[in-house]
């Protein structure tokens, strides 16, 4: 296999894919084509001394910034707050769903093996007391990079033990010894998403993945760690009804979860699952009140909201009590 150079990406909030238009070389994005709400067109606001500092030094260390290069709406909210998500083994996924447009293929067992260190050097130099750790599915990895995302926390963790850390993983296939690795690293949150209700898991999810699956994977951490947070994401708009939605809810909060996030689901391009609804604002409180019924430490819930959207708020919770 060829040499790969490896660049460390912050991932984008918003879920917006931006693509290159050959004919008028400008980014836009595919979704753009449909009419969205003028609740969804929101413009960020980077007007923020914390922001602009932290700017300059991921720009000093020439970053590929997937939160600027897809105008994400929540980057200088999440950056001013101290936060970002940094997406860990690649950008090559080995597996396919139909609300994703991260790439698909085989990375033949390949990893950066410097990463750990560069994300943990990336962190310190930005000031960040919040890091959510994110990465496409490794079916290639024996562990599904369990040991990676380990070596990963490990080392922000030697940079600053202030630092907390989130983790935001794929399922590693219901690997009981993976997931293990991972929650017995110094995290602060275990998040493995649901994505969206049991009708639709297929075929919006890859066939490789589950909705029993994930939730045994969110149950499985929390029972070999009692001490973390479990967190998962329901995405809105695909197709589900107010009652596999509060089903969603009973079947997570079943499993031990946490914490629940609710997003607006924007198609990446025309090729992708189609937009079923378009969710309102009010309608996402109404889901996040009904949510915080089922007993969830927090239900964070929005059309812009995505998985790792205000995760800082954990810091919040007593584990104590848990």
């Amino acid at each position: 296999m060829k040499d790969i150079i490896p660049t460390v990406k912050i991932v984008n909030h918003a879920g917006v894919s931006s693509v290159k238009d050959g004919m008028k070389g400008n980014l836009y994005s595919q979704v753009e084509r449909e009419q969205k709400p003028k609740w969804i067109r929101i413009t960020a606001n980077h007007a923020n001394k914390n922001f602009e500092l932290i700017k300059s030094k991921v720009n000093n260390l020439q970053l590929s910034t997937v939160c600027e290069e897809a105008k994400c709406p929540n980057l200088s909210e999440c950056w001013s707050r101290g936060t970002a998500t940094f997406m860990v083994m690649g950008d090559t996924c080995t597996r396919a769903c139909q609300f994703c447009s991260v790439n698909t293929g085989n990375p033949k067992g390949w990893l950066d093996a410097d990463e750990p260190r560069k994300i943990a050097e990336t962190v310190e130099l930005m000031g960040i007391k919040y890091v959510v750790l994110t990465c496409v599915t490794r079916d290639d990895l024996s562990d599904g990079g369990a040991a990676h995302f380990a070596e990963t926390v490990a080392e922000i963790k030697n940079k600053n033990q202030l630092i907390e850390v989130e983790v935001l993983t794929s399922d590693f296939n219901g690997n009981d010894e993976a997931i293990s690795t991972i929650v017995s690293s110094p995290i602060k949150v275990f998040a493995q998403n649901i994505e969206t209700v049991e009708r639709l898991t297929h075929p919006i999810r890859d066939p490789r993945a589950g909705y029993q699956k994930t939730l045994t994977v969110l149950q499985r951490a929390k029972e070999f760690n009692p001490n973390i947070l479990t967190k998962s994401s329901i995405i809105l708009g695909m197709g589900e009804t107010d009652e596999e939605i509060n089903q969603t809810f009973s079947d997570l909060k079943d499993h031990n979860v946490d914490i629940v996030t609710l997003g607006q689901y924007l198609r990446p391009t025309l090729n992708h699952h189609p937009i079923d609804r378009w969710v309102t604002p009010e309608e996402f409180e109404e889901y996040r009140i009904q949510g915080l019924k089922y007993g969830f430490l927090e239900v964070v819930s929005g059309p812009m909201v995505r998985s790792s959207y205000r995760a800082e708020r954990a810091l919040d919770f007593n584990n104590a009590g848990l």
